[in-house]
């Protein structure tokens, strides 16, 4: 299934969080947080201002982003768990 997001929307797939901590010790499925970055799986045309000029988006496909802990709504999309958010809820994008 393909999913393209409206507007300014991003499509997003969170990171998989880590498991086990330095020490061996494995962190149960209750104990732990949402990831908080994710990776940028499609993205909106763009955001429409009341003049009618269409202004494109500043993440592309590709980009790892961060964004807040309670930021979008969750979706499942051929059985993988993402995340819809609007532009103006992205933190920041990370560069390598």
């Amino acid at each position: 299934m393909n999913v393209r997001p409206l507007q300014d929307r991003i499509l997003v797939r969170r990171t998989e969080e880590v498991e086990k901590t330095r020490g061996g010790i494995i962190i149960p499925d209750s104990a732990k947080e949402r990831p908080l970055e994710g990776s940028v799986i499609a993205v909106g045309s763009g955001k429409r201002l009341e003049d009618g000029t269409l202004v494109k988006l500043d993440v592309k496909a590709g980009d790892r982003i961060l964004f807040g802990k309670y930021a979008g709504t969750e979706i499942k999309v051929d059985g993988i768990d993402h995340i819809i958010i609007r532009e103006d809820e992205v933190l920041g994008v990370l560069e390598s």
